[in-house]
């Protein structure tokens, strides 16, 4: 009897709505299932619409759409002999499901609908679905007529069941219900389901990879069995990116992985098991043994179609992998890359526009497209023909082929440089430096005679010249001033991303990128529609710290001296006068407080969910070896005020590559208000009870955060708070 049975898992980058280029995306990795021996397949989660639809699948049209494509499915002869599984949305009894239809030889075996809906981070499922409640039961599905016409049947399956084949039995969860503390897989495999499929739509994070891979391999080592994990990768239309990562697992050890980042569109990971090595894994756990014998049956759907080959003796099983984690420097050079790749071709644009200062984010920014271009380069030079035709389309040139990064760079990326009277030479130099070294179209552009005449459209209404606070002016005039400077590139950008390509005779426009990072963001630590609001923002969800660590890495992986100069340069706005030629303002004595205490305020308040008493009390201990329970509380304070005084900030942000848990991303992932009491007179008079209570306690600092001890002065709170 056989016994050896070949499984394959399929990534996807499939994109909202686009039932074409999905159908084709699932064809094609049904044809490489067919080609590695497999007689299964499974894809992700909903990847027959894409996952990201949101309020579309409030829409008839959708359901309708995505049973055309499935017919098409059921009716191509290349889906014969192989049960499949796809994902997509299912009306049953009015009631909207996220489902996994499962179909073999133009038959609809079983519609099993999720049981656990995700709504935390950027997920709102329960907004578009309702969770299958109804546990290890059924109920007739009556198929739409297009089906039945062709299939045959009336009803099928709808519910918690799985399939019998002559051979095994295979159970199914979707996305959450591998997270959830109340997973099926252990109640499944109690029933005797040997393989066990799930379909996912999870999104990347920096340093999350690990977790999904933990629960699959701990999904098996528990209680045995063979688990296929298939997610999406890609920008399917929205701020996340999905993270690959799909894998087969076996007994606790993975078999076979997908890459986490990449500009392939199907990827299909394949692995060959012995079932015997399930029952022999499971048999000898005795306490596994004794539960299953007293364990409830799922409704199996029986069918008459055997996994595995009658004569399979000589078929190589696969043998455990180790997976080796991509460090966040690593994540952050390939993951926004990809999803710039992947918005860039699905724009109809012909490359980037960016505001290149010389500093640490837009120098990030820059060289993540320039990790792009590597990407794209090395991709075509190894006969992805997909990729090339994109590159010869956005390109309007149908005989180009990229040779060298820079190269492409060139003709996808346009640099400026836009610099005032109150810019420095440094920053300048490090700019036209760096676009070199990367190979983009740089330009350098002085904008102070667009700031003069605003300023006299402004002089001639009321008769007054504003000053800078080292002129004489009052902190307001000095925030003006700043902010003339600032909104004056954001126009420019977009008066250049539209025309550049025409004065470079080529078609199409550019796209603006953004730069501002996440702890900026959330200090509010920017004017609102700068040069930060653009099209869309590759690091802004990617703290300070880890755009430092990602240069250091780019500089020694991409070979780009400068970039050294560009870290160890003090973070500024330039938008105030220079004092003997030097900077006279920095990012930090702007904000009162180092970007590192940002990145402990930022995760303090959204991951652990603190507000400014709770704040206080857990880094009075965190920053006791630093700084005095007053110095912490006054700290707490300012960052409290700054935020609540610029949070409205958040509700313009530019869409960004999420990549962050304290991302203050308004629009997606951050609910919370825009409109605060800005002197949290409670809460601050209990951080003030709390202070007067207090009793030094002589310990170690257990933090790993460098702080600053100055205290914050109104001028520096004024320059840096109050920009609208």
């Amino acid at each position: 009897m056989g016994r050896k049975v070949t499984l394959a898992c399929a990534t996807l980058n499939q994109w909202a709505l686009d039932f074409d280029g999905n159908r084709e995306r699932i064809l094609e990795s049904i044809l490489e299932a067919k080609d590695l021996g497999a007689t299964f397949r499974t894809g992700p989660e909903l990847e027959i619409c894409g996952y990201s639809c949101e309020d579309h699948f409030y829409e008839s049209d959708t359901f309708l759409h995505c049973w055309e494509v499935l017919l098409e499915l059921l009716t191509a002869p290349l889906c014969k002999d192989m049960i499949i599984d796809v994902g997509m949305p299912v009306m049953h009894k009015n009631v909207a499901y996220n489902c996994r239809v499962v179909f073999l030889n133009q038959k609809i075996l079983v519609i099993r609908p999720k049981m656990r809906m995700c709504d935390d981070g950027n997920y709102r499922e329960s907004r578009w679905f309702s969770a299958w409640s109804k546990v290890r039961q059924t109920e007739d599905y009556f198929l739409p007529r297009m089906i039945s016409k062709f299939t045959g049947q009336t009803t099928v399956p709808f519910g918690d069941a799985v399939i019998s084949t002559r051979d095994t039995c295979i159970g199914f969860e979707i996305c959450e219900e591998l997270w959830s503390p109340a997973s099926t897989h252990i109640s499944m495999a109690l029933d005797g389901v040997e393989i066990i499929c799930n379909s996912s739509g999870s999104y990347a994070e920096l340093r999350k990879a690990y977790v999904s891979v933990e629960l699959v391999k701990s999904a098996t080592l528990k209680a045995g069995g063979c688990y296929v994990f298939s997610n999406m990768r890609g920008c399917d239309g929205q701020r996340v990116y999905f993270g690959g990562c799909s894998c087969i697992a076996l007994n606790g050890s993975i078999l076979s992985r997908a890459k986490q980042f990449s500009l392939q569109d199907v990827e299909v990971t394949a692995a060959t098991i012995d079932l015997e090595d399930i029952r022999a894994y499971r048999n000898q756990i005795r306490s596994f043994a004794h539960l299953a014998a007293q364990s409830p049956s799922y409704p199996r759907v029986v069918i008459d179609f055997s996994l595995s080959l009658e004569q399979d003796a000589t078929l190589p099983i696969a043998s455990s992998i180790e997976w080796a984690y991509l460090r966040p420097e690593e994540e952050i050079a390939k993951g926004p890359a990809c999803w710039l790749w992947d918005y860039l071709r699905r724009s109809g644009q012909g490359g980037f526009f960016l505001p290149l200062s010389g500093g640490v984010d837009s120098s990030s920014v820059a060289i993540i497209v320039f990790s792009m271009c590597r990407m794209v380069v090395d991709t075509v030079q190894r006969g992805d023909t997909t990729v090339l035709s994109d590159v010869r389309r956005l390109l309007g040139d149908p005989e180009y082929t990229p040779r060298t990064p820079s190269d492409l760079c060139n003709r996808i990326l346009v640099t400026c440089y836009m610099g005032t009277e109150n810019s420095s030479k440094e920053t300048k130099q490090r700019a036209a430096a760096l676009a070199a070294s990367i190979g983009s179209y740089h330009m350098h552009i002085v904008i102070d005679k667009a700031i003069t005449a605003i300023i006299e459209i402004f002089s001639g209404v009321t008769g007054l010249f504003p000053k800078f606070a080292v002129n004489g002016g009052c902190p307001r005039q000095n925030v003006a001033l700043q902010n003339i400077q600032a909104r004056l590139r954001m126009v420019l950008s977009y008066l250049f991303a539209q025309l550049m390509l025409w004065a470079r005779n080529r078609p199409g426009g550019l796209l603006v990128l953004g730069s501002a990072n996440v702890d900026e963001a959330l200090r509010g630590y920017m004017t609102k529609y700068d040069c930060s609001s653009a099209d869309i923002n590759p690091i802004g969800g990617i703290s300070k710290t880890d755009l430092r660590r990602f240069l250091n890495y780019a500089k020694a992986q991409f070979n780009i001296p400068v970039i050294g100069d560009i870290v160890d340069a003090p973070p500024t706005a330039e938008l105030e006068p220079l004092q003997d030629g030097r900077l006279a303002q920095t990012d930090e004595e702007d904000m009162g407080m180092t970007y590192a205490e940002l990145s402990q305020f930022g995760k303090l308040r959204k991951i652990e969910k603190c507000g400014p008493f709770s704040m206080y009390c857990k880094l009075v201990q965190t920053w006791s070896g630093s700084c005095s329970p007053r110095e912490v509380a006054e700290k707490v304070k300012h960052f409290f005020r700054c935020y609540a005084i610029n949070r409205h900030k958040m509700t313009v942000l530019t869409p960004a590559y999420h990549a962050e848990k304290y991302s203050p991303d308004d629009n997606r992932y951050d609910h919370r208000p825009f409109l605060y009491r800005a002197n949290w007179s409670w809460q601050f008079r209990a951080i003030d009870k709390q202070l007067e209570q207090h009793v030094p306690v002589k310990r170690s600092n257990t933090g790993n955060v460098t702080h600053s001890n100055k205290k914050v002065d109104n001028s520096s709170r004024m320059r840096a708070g109050i920009t609208v």
